[in-house]
């Protein structure tokens, strides 16, 4: 009986020391680090190095707190900038927890953590978009030269192509932001590590105004590129019938003069075939003649010469046509008497 007695107390007392040390000990992840409380309030340093630990069972608490780089999204924000135009703006950050107890005693939870970097981030951006204009913070660097082309700058007033000068530019705004924010979440036990501009953009009212901007930009240079178009063309049609007038013209004087020298050739020949002989040449000077009273002769032509013209002659040998005795009428038959 005494013997039984005395295992169950040993049993009971390993449980119990069991319990004590199960309760005691706990582990710290490498992403992890660790807060004691006792009652609620911060005992001893915080736990940064992983693997095993212990506290006093029942009494003290452990606080486990996120040791990696954490992300914070800011959602977009309508802010004016120094021109007073409305723009929205979307940023993000990325931080940690560099004083564990610090951040435990001001904040305690992230979700706690991420409502502060809104308020600081937030409200230094909106300080810093209000100094500036929307040039500064969208460009990069003031030593950006964009390409342009040359017929562009001609073809407008001289604003499309040309870049605003600028004294900072984004980059440089965004450590602005940071290097203010940084000390203000440091009371907080946070490091900021890093600060960026996601996207900048107006909002819709201010965005139809853009766009009906650059429209009419465009279509004034359209109209420029389409005016020097029709003065192109005009300038090509009238190459165009100047070269074909010189050509055609050119080509009728050479046609002309193959035609000289073809009636000059047969002349010669006719000439050289009509010279042989006083009869010949008669004959021909007989038939160039009669081609002659074809041509101006035709159809109804009313011609008056005189008689001594070389053209007469042959028409004042014409004899007219010897008229004819016209025939007597039948004489009257007789009756025949009864």
């Amino acid at each position: 009986m005494k013997g039984a007695f005395t295992l169950a107390a040993v049993i009971g007392l390993v449980i119990v020391l069991a319990v004590l040390i199960f309760s005691a000990a706990y582990t710290v992840n490498e992403t992890e680090q660790a807060i004691i409380t006792q009652f609620g309030e911060p005992v001893g340093d915080p736990i940064t190095t992983p693997g095993l630990h212990f506290k006093i069972p029942f009494i003290q608490d452990v606080n486990y707190i996120d040791k990696r780089i954490l992300e914070w999204d800011g959602a977009p924000s309508e802010m004016p900038d120094k021109q007073k135009d409305y723009i929205i703006v979307n940023t993000f950050a990325r931080w940690r927890i560099s004083d564990p107890l610090v951040y435990f005693l001001r904040l305690k939870v992230e979700n706690r953590a991420q409502s502060r970097l809104e308020d600081i981030l937030g409200s230094e951006t909106r300080n810093t978009i209000a100094r500036h204009t929307l040039t500064e913070v969208v460009r990069t660097t003031k030593d950006r030269v964009p390409t342009t082309d040359e017929t562009l700058d001609k073809a407008t007033t001289g604003e499309v192509g040309i870049l605003s000068p600028i004294s900072r530019g984004r980059t440089l705004l965004e450590q602005d932001i940071y290097e203010q924010s940084k000390p203000k979440l440091a009371e907080f036990g946070i490091e900021l590590l890093d600060f960026r501009f996601k996207r900048i953009n107006y909002r819709e009212t201010v965005q139809e105004k853009i766009f009906s901007r650059m429209i009419s930009e465009r279509l004034q240079i359209a109209e420029h590129f389409r005016s020097e178009g029709e003065g192109e063309g005009a300038r090509i049609i009238g190459n165009k019938e100047r070269d074909l007038k010189k050509i055609e013209s050119e080509a009728y004087k050479e046609v002309e003069e193959i035609r000289g020298k073809a009636d000059a050739k047969a002349t010669e020949i006719y000439a050289s075939a009509y010279n042989q002989s006083p009869e010949a040449l008669e004959f021909y000077e007989f038939l160039k003649t009669m081609e002659t009273y074809k041509d101006i002769l035709a159809g109804d032509s009313t011609i008056v010469l005189s008689t001594n013209s070389d053209l007469f002659k042959f028409l004042k040998n014409v004899e007219p046509p010897s008229s004819s005795p016209s025939p007597s009428p039948p004489a009257p038959r007789k009756k025949a008497s009864p």
